[in-house]
């Protein structure tokens, strides 16, 4: 029940390996994860109302997670203040090392485990290219799987602010009305990570066949 949300936090864990000196063991661990929920889900194919419930808050906690993520662009550095969470248990010493390594200004660790990096625009625009290529990756494998067989095409905008969805279906089934909640998810991420958080997210689903917007919702209003 919580595979979409994990999938997310997985996407996460392989942007920020390129900032923590713990990424490798933390994508390990949410790979476990994944894994083991994709054969829990696997086992029960009909989702509760409970289910949709406790799905639905986890999504809520992590785009608040997601938030966390402070951006401050200056006149030659960007400066990100990272959340203990996604630092893991790396010391400062680790933390100098992969500053060193990456060519990073600095990277301190602060007293309450979140970390602050200080690198250039250029770094900086290195960074969100990567989590662009990873969230366009995550949109194709999303196209036509086996959880969205009927969907044929995912587009978005520049800042991922807007997307289309193309479905075969005349309204989104319950796994593509659920799924919407990883397009906000990346959306939210891009926006916080390029300091331009953004107030909305908005998606339109697409008949294939007629080509007419038959659902649209926007991340606004998640939580009316």
């Amino acid at each position: 029940m919580k595979k979409r949300a994990l999938a997310i936090f997985l996407t996460l864990a392989i942007v920020l390996s390129a900032l923590s000196g713990c990424g490798s063991q933390v994508e390990e661990a949410k790979l476990e994860a994944l894994n083991n929920t994709n054969a829990e889900t696997e086992k029960s194919s009909e989702p509760t109302t409970e289910e949709t419930t406790e799905t639905s808050d986890d999504g809520m906690k992590e785009l608040e997670a997601i938030g966390d993520v402070n951006v401050d662009k200056g006149l030659f550095n960007v400066t990100l203040n990272i959340p203990k969470d996604f630092i893991g248990e790396a010391t400062q010493e680790e933390l100098d090392e992969l500053a060193k390594e990456k060519g990073f200004k600095s990277i301190t660790l602060n007293s309450d485990g979140s970390a602050t990096y200080v690198m250039n625009k250029a770094q900086h625009e290195e960074l969100l290219s990567g989590i662009r290529d990873s969230i366009n990756s995550s949109l194709q494998e999303m196209v036509g799987s086996e959880e969205y067989p009927n969907i044929t095409k995912i587009e978005a905008n520049e800042d991922f602010t807007s997307f289309t969805v193309t479905t075969k279906n005349k309204e989104p089934d319950f796994a593509e009305s659920f799924g919407i909640l990883a397009l906000y998810m990346y959306g939210g991420m891009y926006g916080v990570f390029s300091g331009e958080k953004p107030e909305n997210v908005h998606v339109d689903f697409v008949n294939a066949d007629s080509g007419e917007v038959v659902s649209s919702s926007d991340s606004k209003d998640i939580s009316s």
